[in-house]
């Protein structure tokens, strides 16, 4: 007789298994006849089916539900509870209908009873479980955060994970990191973020939260090499900060350390530029759009030390400045590429926001520091006027420079190359002074520019001679 591993049945034979699974364990919550092992054992070989729902029905159904959250919440052993919860989360995962199906069976209580527990397996699999509910389900958040103190255990468990890395930072001996460490604080911080995000006005409750995330995102290490630079639990550390108030006075001092003011923002920055220049545009709207959302938050409320220290990183530099903006490998070029980037729309707009946040909001400072061609696409976009500035000969500064500055490129006019260019014949002339009458008229109309078609006033002037039609 050959033996079958466990969970490797298909087609109908893991429907009967799964059946079968799912009709002892249910029979075991009225007589509890399993021994401990057994009922492990069980789970255990269910867990392997879960993971493909096909042909494992009987686990995705309200009584399977039902069974899996009496043994995920109801049982005495630790084991039998967390085999539970994986089995549970892999469903609520897998097929979204069955949140709700937990939802209606009340065990909130519970699961925030069981996220109390300094246990990092409690931590990711209960965290894990309330983050899936955060989505299409009736689930009663301000109920979690008022009577059942989600709160407070939430920034009780990140706590425990920013004293680890604390305690390593200040150069004691750490024992080897578990996996689960980094995974159970990921899924917290997931589920601080759709909490906060779903409830925002209990944001206040989750205030305390913001030193030990600080803690977490400047004293944890960095991603190896050719791994993601915002990989767990870097990237859901940024993205926790996003909806808590920082201008509160504690989050400020955490921000701002008066031994080193700017090592936050650094931080945020030096995460920025590795992402900019790792990310595919398939990766980058999702990735780097909550970072520049939260450069903008800090230097909101930064003191002007730090405002300043943000500038410095993100506006064009002279080295910039020696050839059109964009152009290079700094973060400030891969900033203004992808201001442009027709692939990430949320993440242009954003870096554009900043970009005119960090120039003092004033219209003519912004396209000093960017140039025209990077600033006009979102001056017209917000109806804000475009300065007469941007259509002047070269004769602007920019970084403190007193060298001209192409407006357009924001390149150092002494720097351009000339572009050595075949004669153009008549016809061509026409045809391209025809060509921009047509684009200042239409830029005329929108309203948003206030200028003068240069073809119109050189004919007020008495520039252009109408030609008769003999002559060449």
């Amino acid at each position: 007789m050959v033996a079958v591993a466990q969970g490797s049945l298909t087609g109908r034979a893991k429907l009967e298994a799964v059946t079968n699974l799912m009709n002892q364990l249910k029979e075991d919550l009225k007589s509890s006849k399993l021994n401990p092992h057994r009922r492990d054992a069980l789970l255990e070989e269910l867990k392997v089916y879960g993971r493909d729902p096909v042909n494992s029905d009987p686990i995705f159904t309200r009584e399977g539900i039902e069974i899996l959250t009496r043994y995920a919440f109801d049982s005495s052993s630790n084991t039998t509870c967390r085999n539970a919860l994986r089995v549970l989360c892999n469903a609520m995962f897998l097929r979204p209908a069955t949140r709700q199906m937990f939802v209606d069976l009340g065990y909130e209580a519970q699961a925030c009873d069981k996220l109390k527990n300094d246990n990092r397996d409690d931590e990711f699999l209960v965290s894990r479980l309330l983050f899936l509910t955060t989505y299409d389900t009736t689930i009663n958040l301000g109920d979690l955060i008022d009577q059942h103190h989600v709160a407070g255990i939430i920034v009780q468990n990140l706590a425990r994970h920013a004293k680890r890395l604390s305690f390593g930072a200040q150069g004691h001996k750490v024992e080897r990191v578990e996996p689960m460490e980094d995974m159970a604080l990921a899924e917290t911080l997931k589920l601080l973020f759709n909490v906060t995000h779903f409830t925002p006005d209990r944001v206040n409750a989750f205030t305390p939260a913001v030193p030990h995330i600080i803690t977490i995102l400047t004293q944890h290490e960095l991603p190896a090499p050719h791994t993601p630079p915002l990989a767990p639990p870097l990237g859901p550390a940024a993205n926790a900060l996003i909806n808590l108030k920082l201008d509160d006075e504690e989050a400020q001092s955490s921000l701002f350390p008066d031994s080193e003011p700017s090592s936050v923002a650094g931080r945020v920055l030096y995460l920025l530029d590795k992402s900019l220049a790792s990310y595919s545009d398939d990766e980058l709207e999702a990735n780097c759009t909550p970072l520049i959302t939260l450069i903008m938050t800090i230097h909101e409320h930064a003191p002007d030390e730090v405002r300043s220290f943000i500038r410095q990183k993100l506006l064009p530099t002279e080295e910039d400045r020696k050839q059109i903006l964009g152009r290079g490998n700094s973060l400030t070029s891969r900033l203004l590429r992808n201001s442009t980037n027709a692939m990430t729309p949320k993440l242009r707009e954003a870096i554009s926001h900043l970009l005119f946040d960090l120039s003092d909001k004033d219209a003519s400072r912004f396209v000093l520091n960017v140039g025209y061609g990077y600033a006009s696409g979102f001056l017209f976009q917000n109806n804000i006027p475009v300065p007469e500035s941007a259509s002047e000969a070269p004769s602007s500064t920019a970084g403190g420079s007193e060298r001209p500055v192409n407006p357009i490129t924001g390149q150092f006019v002494d720097e351009e190359k000339e572009v050595e260019m075949p004669e153009m014949s008549q016809e061509e002339k026409e045809r391209e002074a025809e060509r921009l009458f047509v684009l200042f008229e239409r830029l005329r109309a929108t309203g948003v520019m206030d200028v003068q078609n240069p073809v119109t006033k050189a004919y007020q002037a008495g520039r252009i001679q109408e030609l008769d039609s003999d002559e060449e």
